[in-house]
């Protein structure tokens, strides 16, 4: 039964009380398995992976020393076709992506919390102009920031490319939501014309102004995915507007919220029991 804890089937010894970030951290290679996405995005993992060819004719891999260009192919096949995409745009050559997932997805051993099971990436705002870089220039090319105010709103770099860029990759029935700095979300709330539905699933989220972040859904016949639950009905400009406007005039503080607590490094007793033989694949 999905989710049921790792723990509860018994778990190998050396599994045993160890953070589900070092064991996958330390897999270089993904799992000879079937692919299939295994849980839900912030606590799962990744059979069968498939590594994003470091370069293409429309994407390069950045930071490839963090092996995270890996996930399912429906993520690969996505990122190359929406690498076309930005290919067609003024002052566009491609896309230089981010982080996908580790070879065997599962928590990572820094950075986010989800882009666990293969179907999640980050797209750089840098337009990719150079589709030459060498592997040392990966790791030293930065990307760059489109927010002001504290992502109230865009700034000078913000281009209409970048909201084409958005539409193509909302508009793809792959995907299911994309994460967006909010001042950008009502930009294009305030600049799209014709059809909005596209906008549905572009939601703001802390940070984010220096890629935007694309979460597919659990592909067809994967039954062991989990899906996130669908974003509202409407085009969420509302919510977005919120947003900046908490961001232009903070609420007071809740003198009564308790603090939050320090989060929890996920253990393979957390995950699904099926990250167990993703892990012992060889």
């Amino acid at each position: 039964m999905l989710g049921t804890p790792a723990l509860a089937q018994g778990l190998p010894a050396n599994m045993q009380g160890v953070e589900a970030r070092a064991l996958f951290g330390a897999e270089s290679r993904g799992s000879r398995q079937k692919p299939e996405a295994i849980g839900s995005y912030a606590k799962g993992c990744a059979a069968g992976a498939v590594q994003l060819p470091e370069t293409g004719r429309t994407w390069q891999a950045m930071r490839l020393s963090r092996n995270r260009n890996w996930g399912t192919p429906e993520l690969v096949d996505f990122l190359q076709d929406l690498s076309k995409d930005a290919a067609r745009l003024p002052g566009w050559n491609g896309i230089y992506v981010g982080d996908m997932s580790q070879p065997r997805g599962g928590p990572m051993t820094s950075g986010h919390a989800s882009h666990q099971i293969g179907l999640d990436a980050d797209i750089w705002m840098l337009p990719a102009r150079d589709l030459r870089l060498s592997r040392s220039a990966r790791e030293s090319l930065s990307s760059i920031s489109l927010r002001r105010n504290g992502g109230a709103y865009v700034n000078d770099s913000w281009t209409p490319q970048h909201m084409a860029l958005l539409k193509a990759a909302a508009s793809d029935r792959r995907v299911a939501r994309i994460f967006v700095f909010p001042g950008a979300k009502v930009w294009m709330c305030q600049n799209a014309k014709g059809n909005r539905r596209w906008l549905r699933k572009i939601r703001p989220w802390w940070g984010h102004h220096y890629h935007f972040h694309v979460r597919l859904s659990c592909p067809r016949g994967m039954k062991g995915c989990v899906d996130q639950a669908p974003p509202p009905p409407g085009d969420g400009c509302a919510d977005a507007q919120k947003w900046v406007n908490d961001i232009l005039n903070p609420p007071p503080p809740d003198p009564n919220a308790p603090p939050p607590k320090p989060r929890r490094q996920l253990t393979m007793a957390d995950l699904p029991r099926q990250c167990v033989s993703v892990l012992q694949s060889r």
